[in-house]
């Protein structure tokens, strides 16, 4: 291909991948996005989905040659692609040395580079260029809404066609958007880095997400899916929960990062742990009462109070260490804006791998989470993690008078052996109610096939 440079000027987006520039120079050239790139020696394959599609959010590293090369492709000086391109610096042990001369690229997924990829609104990019094109960019959750055109821009790296939810019906999001940036300054007033803050809440509302499907008064966010869904998520709701999640509950995610910078709020939970007579957060504390008025949902409190072990009550747990003076060095533990790997939410592109599999391979009905209610799995989860909350509460207990240690030994392994007992019947009754055989999930719950028999018809009763 003879190329004369700078005769079609494109210039960058800030934030935008790479690749997607690439891929913009080529549509201004009237060319496929593959034929530019045979401008370059490429060190790998592209990354693909599992079905064979090419990934969005792929990214391309350059060498000094490459960068010089697609510098006068653009018609942009490189001080320019240097600010606007994230991944414009990066090196990568796979390419050429710079006095080779190759122009060389090396693929790679975006999200490994520079952070979170998402789509970028299509609309906005044909107000600044003139033209119609996908974009994709690096922006962290926190960014997802176009105020402008009442958009929700979605992960890039999932295996799914849409690049955005429309936010026409639920206006609180683009209001939420707005209100961040105040709960970011806060943030960075407090020395804990907007980032921080919103994961931690993130993971706390993630998680009320996955629990809110058993939530009998939880109307809101029932409405904002099946908005941002089209007007009816009934029909793939279990796609639609995963696909809709960050937007729906985005709200509550900014509510939730205010309260948890809120000097005021963390005096409550240190009220609500005994201050300078420790006790057992109760399920009625002050603390989550608050945070259910602030979120909307005077009825969440007890709920969020006894979701033991989950990444509230860490952070509670480290808020009220603190305080005490109890936290030992600096580290993870007594970090109130540390995040467990296991209270990461799971993102969007697994889900739907995990949601494709079940699905698709032979014999799916027979897999857990294809056989199982969502709301079921929830049920068990939380009564696992609540059992797992209480007992850790009983490390170092043994100290103290007699009657008081004993106490808090009784009852709290009494509670722990109630949300187990919990636990086990609900997984029992599922693994039966699922097609399980009868006398094989009765032997492996230690039972007979008559009790078994029993406990289902009970279920059935009442309900579960």
């Amino acid at each position: 291909m003879t190329h004369h440079p700078g005769l079609l000027r494109t210039a960058p987006l800030q934030g935008e991948t790479t690749s997607s520039l690439i891929c913009r120079i080529a549509s201004r050239y009237g060319l496929e996005a593959k034929v530019l790139r045979s401008c370059w020696h490429w060190r790998n394959y592209q990354p693909r989905h599992g079905g064979g599609g090419a990934r969005a959010d792929a990214e391309v590293l350059l060498n000094t040659a490459g960068r010089q090369l697609l510098e006068g492709l653009c018609g942009v000086k490189e001080d320019v692609l240097a600010r606007a391109l994230p991944s414009w610096e990066q090196e990568d042990a796979k390419l050429p040395a710079e006095e080779d001369g190759v122009p060389a690229a090396a693929w790679r997924i975006g999200g490994a580079v520079a952070g979170p990829v998402a789509f970028g609104c299509r609309l906005c990019t044909a107000r600044r260029t003139g033209t119609v094109v996908r974009v994709v960019r690096y922006a962290p959750l926190w960014s997802r809404v176009c105020v402008r055109h009442g958009r929700w821009l979605l992960d890039a790296g999932a295996d799914q066609p849409l690049e955005h939810l429309d936010l026409g019906g639920v206006p609180e999001v683009a209001a939420a958007q707005r209100r961040w940036a105040g709960v970011a300054r806060r943030a960075v007033r407090a020395g804990a880095g907007p980032e921080r803050v919103f994961a931690l809440a993130h993971a706390v509302v993630a998680r009320w997400w996955d629990q809110a499907l058993h939530w009998e008064r939880e109307t809101v966010w029932p409405r904002r899916l099946h908005h941002v869904a089209g007007g009816d998520a009934g029909g793939d709701l279990e796609r639609w929960r995963i696909v809709g999640r960050d937007a729906v509950v985005f709200p509550e995610v900014v509510a939730v990062a205010d309260v948890l910078l809120d000097p005021a709020m963390a005096e409550l939970a240190w009220m609500d742990s005994g201050a300078g007579r420790p006790r057992a957060l109760p399920a009625d504390g002050m603390f989550c009462r608050r945070l259910g008025e602030r979120v909307g949902r005077e009825w969440l409190g007890p709920l969020a109070a006894t979701d033991y072990g989950g990444p509230l009550t860490s952070w509670m747990g480290s808020v009220i260490r603190l305080r005490r003076g109890a936290g030992g060095p600096p580290g993870y533990d007594n970090d109130p804006w540390w995040v467990r790997q296991e209270h990461l939410p799971a993102i969007m592109a697994g889900q739907l791998r995990v949601l494709g599999k079940e699905k698709k391979a032979p014999g799916s009905g027979r897999m857990w989470r294809a056989a199982v209610p969502a709301e079921q799995r929830a049920l068990i989860t939380s009564a696992i993690e609540s059992a797992e909350e209480q007992l850790l509460q009983l490390r170092g207990v043994q100290t103290g008078p007699t009657a008081d240690v004993a106490q808090q030994l009784l009852r709290n392994l009494r509670h722990s052996a109630a949300l187990i007992e919990n636990a086990w019947r609900r997984t029992a009754l599922v693994a039966a109610n699922a097609g399980m055989p009868l006398e094989e999930v009765a032997q492996w719950a230690g039972m007979s096939a008559d009790t078994l028999m029993n406990m289902l018809a009970a279920g059935q009763e009442d309900g579960g």
